[in-house]
């Protein structure tokens, strides 16, 4: 691969989660090959044989914890066999490292049901534990569903294919959160969703299943845009899509939803964090808990630290196996902690069912007019993070990143992640999008084979079906998911900047950066800048629902910071004589981005 396609490569590789190791670097040995014979005798190789169960994958090179002053595997060049797309690979292997998937997803799939439905007060549809639990199972299904949609590679007609077929797994995309949230904030505003008042003067915000209908209707509606993009070639969504708007959608999203995770980290981002004096609220998550401190208490932010701190001694002492998960393993510690000091509230787990299943509970669908334009915004990031990632799934799996078949593999992804944006509407999910993270499974694993991809499916689909381990996720209390959830934000953050970092930072690029960060950023650090702009009180119902989804855009930097790239890419010269330096082939390959 030439330097260019390398760079490429980087800049397309948008990871959720710090880079893994560099085992992805180390040339692969050849997998074995499938086995040869009918049907009957390859199932009878494949579940009657040891080489056929097991293989002869090192499975201690997945499990062995990384020991203090010793080299890595990968230095020592001493690395298991690489299984590649269409190697045979033993059952056991695939089960294993489909766990493998399904764990290091799981943070990411009920972080987004988590926060949207958590009883937060105005940014939350405010759902009983039922309703949650619920989400968190239907998330985990979807999850499920839909990645194999993405594994799988269907031929549709001329060139055109629905799906990757790669080891590409789709979850809750967190693009959708800050939108979704605007959205929650205005029909609580306008009265859509109820809210109630005590004789202390608390407010109590209602469940709101309507707001939850209006989001899933406009999101299903905004679908058709990404589905459309999928027809257009490639290489002009990566012109209009280029590194410089990728990397600022992708910082932007981060930024905001630490906010969420702070909130949290301190707490709860409910009533209590306002720290009311006296009343239900008075302490978080409320005076009913088992245990409960008021908002920012070190309590709290010692729990959050604990979670915290977790995640970075996996990735200094863990196994491979334990690295790929070590979200998971950093909430699992702060739940035996926090479990062990009385702060869980059981109610949850023993009120929800055994099983649980898709449309058990139903939402009114409908468009909510103020957020169509928003949505498209969203779906304009889920086509761009679709392309980067598929782009570093073909790179860990030592596939072409050019030519006919890598762009057929771009098109067949981009046109899944938004028919799965429709489906997962239909199925009462959020927004699906392509997973980065399980990117650096494939390359510490050394394993890209769909098989794993298909057992990753089926591990979800147990995880969401078995309703009480979703209700575990509604006892853990929010201090310990804040911990969590601050560092999977802050690395969609770093994500961003990553991306970034591959730009040749002429000053097109830093006008756009800057540009963009203005408002987008602006936006953040001063809230309520556009709050007293719009103050129309009229009956015009058309020219209101403009003027809210004006509010709307600009109340969410993420949609308006990207907006403002993609605008500043397009009509910005590549002129020499303007910006100084660049010299006439490095113009070129600047407009060739």
């Amino acid at each position: 691969m030439d330097t260019d396609a390398k760079d490429k490569v980087e800049v397309a590789a948008l990871t959720e989660q710090p880079a893994m190791d560099v085992e992805a670097a180390t040339e692969p040995a050849p997998g074995p090959a499938a086995a040869k014979g009918s049907l009957a005798q390859r199932l009878k190789h494949k579940f009657t044989t040891y080489d056929g169960l097991f293989g002869t994958y090192d499975y201690a090179f997945l499990c062995m914890p990384r020991l203090p002053f010793t080299k890595p595997r990968a230095i020592r060049k001493d690395v298991p066999t690489f299984y590649y797309l269409n190697d045979d690979i033993p059952i056991t292997i695939a089960i294993v490292l489909g766990f493998q998937h399904a764990l290091a997803m799981l943070a990411g799939v009920v972080t987004v049901p988590l926060i949207l439905t958590a009883q937060s007060g105005v940014s939350g549809l405010n759902f009983d534990s039922t309703q949650r639990q619920h989400q968190i199972s239907v998330a985990l299904i979807v999850s499920g569903l839909l990645s194999a949609v993405q594994i799988t590679r269907f031929k549709l007609f001329g060139k055109y294919y629905l799906g990757t077929g790669l080891l590409s797994v789709v979850g809750t995309s967190f693009a959708t959160l800050s939108t979704a949230q605007a959205v929650i904030k205005q029909m609580y505003a306008n009265g859509t969703c109820s809210t109630s008042t005590a004789a202390d003067g608390t407010t109590t915000y209602l469940p709101c299943p309507d707001a939850y209908g209006a989001i899933l209707g406009t999101a299903a509606l905004c679908s058709v845009i990404e589905i459309a993009l999928s027809f257009t070639p490639p290489r002009i969504l990566q012109r209009v899509f280029s590194p410089v708007v990728t990397g600022i959608a992708i910082l932007l999203i981060g930024a905001d939803l630490i906010t969420s995770g702070f909130e949290a980290w301190a707490g709860g981002s409910g009533p209590c964090i306002d720290r009311p004096s006296s009343g239900y609220y008075s302490d978080c998550p409320n005076t009913g808990a088992p245990i409960h401190y008021p908002w920012g208490d070190a309590h709290w932010i010692g729990l959050g630290f604990l979670v915290f701190a977790s995640i970075y001694a996996v990735e200094i002492f863990g196994s491979p196996f334990m690295r790929n998960i070590q979200v998971v393993l950093g909430l699992l510690v702060g739940c035996i902690v926090s479990g062990a000091l009385g702060y869980w509230d059981r109610s949850s787990i023993d009120a929800a069912p055994v099983v649980d299943f898709l449309w058990t509970q139903t939402y009114k669908l409908s468009v909510y007019g103020p957020a169509v334009i928003p949505f498209c915004f969203v779906y304009l990031v889920l086509a761009m993070e679709a392309i980067g990632d598929v782009t570093a799934t073909c790179d860990v799996a030592y596939l072409p990143v050019e030519g006919e078949e890598y762009e057929s593999r771009i098109q067949g992804g981009v046109l899944a992640d938004g028919m799965n944006g429709l489906l997962s509407a239909l199925m009462t999910g959020t927004p699906m999008s392509v997973f980065a993270q399980n990117n650096g499974v494939i390359a510490l694993t050394r394993c890209a084979n769909t098989a794993a991809g298909y057992a990753c499916c089926a591990w979800l689909l147990i995880f969401g079906i078995f309703a009480k381990f979703a209700a575990v996720f509604i006892a853990i209390p929010d201090a310990v998911l804040g911990g969590m959830t601050t560092f999977l934000f802050a690395s969609v953050a770093t994500s961003g900047i990553r991306v970034l970092s591959f730009l040749k930072w002429t000053r097109r690029d830093r006008i756009i950066v800057a540009g963009a960060l203005t408002i987008g950023l602006g936006n953040y650090l001063v809230p309520t800048w556009f709050s007293y702009i719009i103050t129309y009180a009229g009956d015009n119902l058309a020219l209101t629902g403009f003027l809210d989804a004006i509010e709307i855009i600009v109340s969410s930097g993420f949609v308006s910071g990207s907006f403002i790239a993609i605008i500043l890419n397009l009509i910005l010269p590549y002129d020499a004589d303007i910006y100084g330096k660049e010299t006439d082939e490095e113009v070129a390959d600047l407009k060739r981005q």
